[in-house]
């Protein structure tokens, strides 16, 4: 995992997604053209967390180095030295993998 240069602000977190698989348990290869985008992914980097009504800061749950799941339509895509990211906030994680 590289070392990007970019820090996220507040409760938002960078995470790269990991690669589905390109065949079925059965055996099937499943070609490019329908493949669904993976909903699991590593954090990358992470902010330093959110702001409650009184201004204190709540720290985010999840790490860099941190296997997540994610939504099918959570975050917003970008391009950082080449690689395809996800930005997304920490509400928009549905949990942590093992």
């Amino acid at each position: 995992m590289a070392k990007i240069n970019f820090r996220p602000l507040h409760d938002r977190v960078v995470v790269k997604r990991i690669d589905a698989e390109t065949k079925t348990k059965g055996g099937i290869i499943i070609p490019d053209s329908a493949k669904e985008k993976p909903q699991e992914g590593q954090v990358i980097a992470v902010g330093p967390g959110g702001r409650d009504e009184t201004g204190k800061l709540t720290p985010i749950d999840v790490k860099v180095g941190d296997r997540v799941l994610f939504g099918k339509w959570s975050g917003t895509e970008i391009k950082l030295d080449g690689e395809e990211l996800l930005i997304m906030k920490e509400s928009d994680i549905m949990g942590v993998v093992g």
